[in-house]
């Protein structure tokens, strides 16, 4: 498999990508040309464009998104911006014996301990109801296989596969030990953190496309969508695991972990508990976006130790400083 994240201009590329976009565009005369974007599961490029003459002689036809093709060609450069020069047509490949997660980005971290570290905080709650309450989730089988695969976003942060149980647990490390430096409620938070992203298992999904969203993610959205999870368990136990106040309090803490309306909360925080939920979620997304950035070669291309503020559009900030040192 090549490695598109580390590859330098003039290399060879003779490999099988997946289609994730293409855009069929026009130029000022009116001349169409096409770009697709191809990925595997290092990363992904988008190509030249690919102009008339050659879509007319068939070198696009059939790469729509989805579709597995042979691409060949060689890394170049435009405008400061790798892309891949194709010098034959793409063939189109069959999916028969085709793995979707050789195309896609995961995880380095193994799934198996992270469900060890989740479960072991899961078991720390000293609350029987908050425990009997994510055991609706965390103890479904289908569901834990679901969330195992879920990406936490479609573009941003921790956006692979295993990216949501990574993220999560992130966030319950973090904010379980906020909230015993704060003296707040750490069961709590811990449950607020095992819960406050759980609607991602049915807003995302993972197929030939890539990471999408599906009809109830772009209707409803993960957050408020995660608070109909909650209540559609709880509703089909038969029996009250917890008081309406208490339910009430899990609704919060789901609702609020944005932190503002125009970052999709419905609700600020009114708790500390919903307070810290929010710092610790806010400080894994960053994190993440910033470790993230600093490993983009085509962000620091020609070992420069600031990188090009146009590839830094997650962060929102000038630069970011790879440093040449080390402790």
């Amino acid at each position: 498999m090549v490695d598109l994240s580390q590859a330098q201009y003039g290399d060879r590329v003779q490999h099988d990508l997946l289609v994730l976009k293409r855009d069929e565009k026009q130029k000022a005369s009116g001349e169409p040309f096409v770009r697709l974007t191809l990925r595997n599961a290092s990363g992904q490029i988008e190509t030249e464009p690919i102009w008339q003459n050659r879509l007319d002689s068939g070198w696009a036809d059939g790469a729509v998104p989805g579709a597995i093709v042979q691409a060949i060609g060689h890394i170049s450069s435009y405008d400061s911006k790798r892309q891949l020069t194709l010098t034959a047509p793409l063939r189109v490949l069959p999916k028969d014996d085709r793995r979707l997660d050789d195309f896609l980005p995961r995880i380095s971290e193994d799934p198996a301990v992270l469900w060890e570290h989740l479960d072991k905080l899961r078991g720390d709650i000293e609350s029987d109801r908050l425990k009997k309450v994510l055991a609706l989730f965390f103890d479904d089988e289908p569901f834990r296989l679901d969330f195992e695969r879920t990406p936490a976003s479609i573009n941003g942060h921790h956006g692979k596969i295993g990216g949501l149980l990574l993220h999560v647990w992130e966030v319950a490390y973090i904010g379980r030990h906020m909230a015993k430096a704060m003296r707040a409620d750490t069961d709590l938070v811990v449950a607020g953190a095992l819960l406050h992203d759980i609607g991602k298992v049915e807003a995302y999904g993972v197929s030939w496309e890539g990471f999408t969203r599906t009809p109830c993610g772009y209707l409803i959205e993960h957050v408020v969508l995660g608070c109909l999870m909650l209540e559609r368990r709880l509703a089909a136990v038969g029996e009250p695991l917890c008081s309406d106040d208490q339910l009430l309090e899990l609704q919060h803490l789901i609702l609020s972990h944005h932190g503002k309306l125009e970052f999709g909360s419905p609700v600020r925080p009114l708790t500390a508990e919903a307070e810290i939920l929010h710092r610790a979620d806010d400080a894994s997304a960053k994190s993440a976006d910033v470790i993230e950035s600093l490993n983009d070669g085509e962000a620091f291309r020609d070992g420069i130790p600031f990188a090009d503020k146009s590839k830094l559009w997650r962060v929102e900030r000038r630069s970011l400083w790879r440093k040449g040192h080390e402790w």
